[in-house]
């Protein structure tokens, strides 16, 4: 080991300028042989590596080959999937992998009346604010407790346009998070709410809150979980890039769910390419969704 690096081994346990006078040279060239090897270091790594450890980071993890590939052509790298597979594998960055899908069925012995499934047999929506779909998950808190998240997803863009993180779960849950979806997003008349068969999605007021707007409800057949897998996939989505990534896979409390989920959310509408809508963010799709049925609406 040459002296400079002897140097750098050690420059975390002592100051330099020790270091240096204990094997005989002078802190300044010590200083001009760094500033050499990072020169050589730079000057190695392509502009493409250089955007690619940044986009991985800026995403925290969240991108896999598929969108980074698409994030970098778009700031004029074309690289392929097997190129940034290889950089990856070098540096050790390993995006998160959300958890196989795992059916379950809702509990729907509550004895309210459950509304048919509107979806089935019907094309994809190809405007928004024409579909929406619901579920509940939970989220672990620190202390051994669960909170309890309602989302409101466009179908069309999948951008999710209203939810509501509370302590325990009622009917409130559900018409809290439909209220902020309706107040940011006001639904043209016959829009399908799409849930599974929870007890909350049958209650007096959130019927009441769909018929005042004009929306139209609709819940999946008893024990087909995969009838609301959209929203599914979103907690699959949510819970890996949320929870996976931190050193302890728990919110501290109620109020860290509600502030992670929020930023999250933030993110994934306005940031973070879906590959089912062309790469596209869900916000900028939605946009682009609703300008062309502005524009092909009859004055």
């Amino acid at each position: 080991m040459s002296r400079y690096r002897f140097i750098k081994a050690q420059r975390g346990h002592y100051c330099v300028r020790l270091l240096c006078q204990l094997v005989q040279v002078p802190a300044s060239g010590y200083y001009a042989w760094q500033q050499a090897q990072q020169q050589v270091v730079n000057q190695s790594e392509p502009a493409w590596e250089m955007a690619l450890v940044k986009a991985f980071g800026v995403h925290k993890r969240c991108y896999g080959t598929r969108r980074l590939r698409v994030e970098l052509r778009r700031k004029g790298y074309r690289v392929g999937r097997q190129r940034l597979r290889t950089a990856m594998r070098r540096r050790g960055l390993h995006a998160l992998q959300p958890k196989a899908f795992t059916p379950r069925t809702t509990d729907s012995t509550h004895g309210l009346r459950c509304a048919p499934n509107r979806l089935l047999d019907q094309p994809k929506p190809i405007q928004a604010n024409r579909v929406w779909v619901s579920d509940i998950t939970y989220l672990p808190l620190a202390n051994g407790d669960w909170a309890y998240l309602c989302a409101f997803q466009d179908m069309a863009s999948k951008q999710v346009v209203g939810w509501q993180v509370m302590a325990t779960m009622p009917e409130e849950l559900v018409t809290t998070a439909l209220q902020r979806a309706l107040w940011a997003q006001p639904p043209t008349p016959g829009l399908l709410v799409h849930s599974d068969r929870g007890g909350q999605y049958c209650g007096n007021g959130y019927r009441k809150l769909l018929h005042g707007h004009q929306a139209v409800r609709s819940q999946s057949r008893r024990g087909d979980c995969y009838d609301n897998a959209q929203a599914e996939s979103l907690w699959a989505r949510l819970k890996t890039e949320v929870l996976e990534g931190r050193e302890r896979p728990v919110f501290t409390d109620l109020a860290e769910a509600q502030v992670s989920v929020a930023d999250y959310f933030d993110y994934y509408n306005h940031e973070r390419l879906h590959s089912s809508i062309d790469y596209q963010t869900p916000y900028h799709t939605h946009q682009q969704l609703l300008q062309l049925s502005a524009l092909n609406c009859p004055v």
